[in-house]
């Protein structure tokens, strides 16, 4: 503790004395906030390109997969620099988390360009290995040439939003994501509708709001004694890359196995089932995606606990969010299933009222909420893993769900039920993430006593 600042010393305090479930609590309700806002501004391109066409909500979620690609390597930077960062703090070597936090911003910047550049570069065989067809192709590129060109904010402001987070400052974080999700909102219809710019107008507010988000939470990590990224910092050298790798190559792997999933996914969808598959699955995706997004925020207020506390050599606080937030947050998700099975037909009909997409979106919808609750084991367990810096047992876990087990699945179980087979994938490649996680869950944390 010697040499810390005043800030410093009132942030150890706060994180490793404040009782568990308190902090836990308190740390939580920003992150779950931010992550059920950007849930809705991710399903809002979805609702409103819904009033235009089956084919442009088709497109809307093929592009998904590009968009998750980008955001796996702004969470892989975000939490490789973030989870490093904490511990970092923890332990009170302050100058290793500036530099870390630095590092992680300017990677996350070099790798937003690059990405922008080199799809738009090659959009339409993307759009085509995407699963495009002739009657999506026009939406796809238009949806998809636009967003490409926020992938430097989208990756930034992940770096930013997981930074602070892992400071405790999960204020500033859900601050930056609110801004940019209500002017997202806002401007979907009035792009979207009244100028009728279609899949272009959703575009452009979805990365609107991305540029105003990445600048709010840059301001907000100038604030309140936070650790910030400084140009003078930056230490792009192979130390910190293999911390960058160690931390946030399990975030690549799930979020970056995610986009492979849904690609694979479309295809399937596609063949099986046409347009409206692929725009049944979409809306599945999307609506799923609102009530996990509240279960990961719940998660996120917990990680900070976990590698700060891990880094301060106080694993019984550790043990002790896991299984608070593994309680409520099953008990949250078999909430969230029940009333999933019983409104599915009408959660798919608020996106796209097309029977055809209704009658595939429900029985998908129902099929994965069936097995919604064991996601709180499988994504706890990734959390915990990564916060302690177990990356190898992270990256196992969290390539479970979109990987190791869906890619197989997503191959194996359509060509033997057809459609059906598309529709039930996820669900099977849950109860087996949840079958693998588990047994490592219990194995670390039989470690802390």
């Amino acid at each position: 503790m010697a040499g810390q600042t005043k800030d410093a010393k009132a942030r150890y305090t706060f994180l490793t004395v404040t009782p568990v479930p308190k902090l836990i609590v308190s740390l939580s309700i920003p992150t779950m906030v931010s992550m059920l806002v950007t849930g809705i501004y991710n399903s809002a391109d979805t609702f409103f390109v819904g009033r235009i066409s089956t084919q442009a909500t088709a497109a809307v979620g093929l592009v998904f997969s590009v968009m998750a690609l980008i955001q796996a390597f702004g969470f892989f930077c975000g939490q490789g620099s973030g989870t490093y960062l904490s511990r970092m703090l923890g332990a009170g070597d302050i100058q290793h988390a500036r530099e870390m936090c630095a590092t992680g911003f300017a990677v996350s910047l070099i790798i937003g360009v690059v990405i922008a550049a080199a799809g738009n570069l090659f959009a339409v065989p993307i759009a085509y290995a995407l699963g495009s067809t002739e009657t999506t192709l026009k939406d796809t590129l238009a949806y998809m040439r636009i967003i490409l060109m926020g992938a430097p904010f989208m990756t930034g402001q992940f770096v930013l939003n997981n930074q602070l987070r892992y400071q405790g400052s999960a204020i500033y974080s859900m601050t930056g994501l609110l801004v940019g999700a209500a002017l997202n909102i806002v401007l979907d219809p009035l792009l979207i509708l009244y100028f009728k710019l279609g899949v272009m107008g959703a575009a452009i507010a979805t990365v609107s709001g991305q540029a105003i988000s990445f600048l709010v939470l840059l301001r907000g990590s100038r604030k309140g004694g936070n650790i910030r990224p400084e140009a003078g910092n930056v230490r792009i050298n192979g130390y910190y890359i293999r911390q960058l790798i160690n931390g946030g190559i399990p975030s690549l792997f799930r979020q970056g196995l995610a986009a492979v999933a849904t690609l694979m996914l479309n295809h399937s969808a596609g063949h099986y089932g046409g347009d409206a598959a692929i725009a049944g699955m979409s809306v599945v995706t999307r609506a799923l995606m609102l009530i996990s997004s509240a279960l990961i925020g719940f998660g996120q207020g917990y990680q900070p606990v976990a590698s700060f506390n891990y880094g301060a050599d106080k694993k019984g606080r550790v043990r002790e969010g896991f299984f608070f937030c593994l309680k409520y947050g099953t008990a949250f998700l078999v909430l969230g299933a029940g009333f999933c099975i019983a409104f599915a037909p009408q959660i798919v009909a608020f996106f796209r009222d097309d029977p055809e997409v209704v009658r595939i979106g429900t029985t998908a919808l129902r099929a994965q909420a069936l097995a919604l609750p064991l996601l709180a084991a499988t994504i706890l367990t990734n959390m915990l893993l990564q916060s302690i810096g177990q990356g190898k047992k992270a990256s196992v876990t969290s390539a479970a769900r979109s990987g190791i087990f869906f890619i197989p699945l997503i191959w194996i179980l359509p060509r033997v039920f057809g459609l059906w087979g598309v529709e039930i994938t996820q669900a099977a490649a849950d109860v087996l993430s949840a079958a693998l996680a588990i047994p490592i869950a219990a194995s670390e944390l039989r470690k802390m006593k």
